[in-house]
């Protein structure tokens, strides 16, 4: 999918009451986000949540944006310690670029402007990974990023809005990734008022993933959604749902 570039992988940009937040800047984030009149010199923060490429291949050159070629210190990256170790996702000239690196881990808080989020529990995937539970203002969200489903997961991601990285259609692979019994397994377990299922792999993008998402909603009584590129999300319609 990415290789392909059948779906784009440039990330999920938040806007919460202003402050501006990108979530694992992928192959062509810089050109998506352009594209979309988003601009980078308005970020706050960038988080990794882990450092395989589909998730953080642009971090350089979006921070290098976000600091205006480096000529303005600012913005935060938030990126799990082995992001940041032996094979550093972030060049080092960059780094005196930003007020800030801060290094995930299970069970922490942080906080970024008038946004607060908890990594409450490490995934089961090849490297360090870790889920994000924001805070902002009247209401919650949670991004289940790349994961081998385990029971953790409907513990620690109770949220009005779940954001549900599903590569699979099938259960059964011997992958660390989600697939679509999973996904329903956890709406159930965690009853959220809206899902959004996005990360498709070859086995959903071929089983429409708009048609999948609606037997969810009808099997869950939850309002599941299918992520597609340059989707929109207003919270406001969590009030509503």
């Amino acid at each position: 999918m990415v290789a392909n570039q059948i779906l784009a992988s440039g990330g999920l940009w938040l806007n919460l009451g202003g402050t501006e937040i990108l979530i694992d800047p992928g192959p062509g984030s810089i050109v998506q986000s352009t594209k979309r009149k988003l601009r980078a010199d308005k970020l706050n923060a960038i988080i990794l949540s882990h450092r395989h490429l589909d998730h953080s291949a642009d971090v350089n050159i979006m921070v290098e944006a976000m600091t205006q070629g480096g000529l303005r210190r600012r913005g935060w990256l938030f990126a799990p310690a082995d992001a940041l170790g032996t094979e550093a996702v972030i060049f080092s000239y960059l780094k005196d670029c930003l007020d800030g690196i801060e290094v995930l881990k299970e069970g922490k808080s942080y906080s970024i402007g008038n946004v607060s989020f908890t990594t409450p529990i490490r995934h089961i995937h090849s490297v360090e990974t870790y889920g994000m539970l924001f805070s902002a203002g009247e209401h919650t969200f949670s991004y289940i990023t790349d994961s081998r489903y385990f029971d953790g997961l409907c513990r620690s991601y109770g949220s009005e809005l779940l954001i549900i990285n599903v590569v699979f259609l099938e259960a059964g692979h011997p992958f660390d990734h989600l697939s679509v019994p999973d996904a329903e397994h956890i709406i159930m377990e965690l009853k959220p008022k809206v899902a959004i299922l996005t990360h498709f792999g070859m086995t959903m993008w071929r089983a429409k993933p708009w048609e999948v998402v609606q037997s969810l909603s009808e099997k869950t009584g939850v309002r599941v959604l299918a992520a597609r590129d340059g989707m929109k999300f207003d919270l406001s319609q969590l009030g509503n749902s």
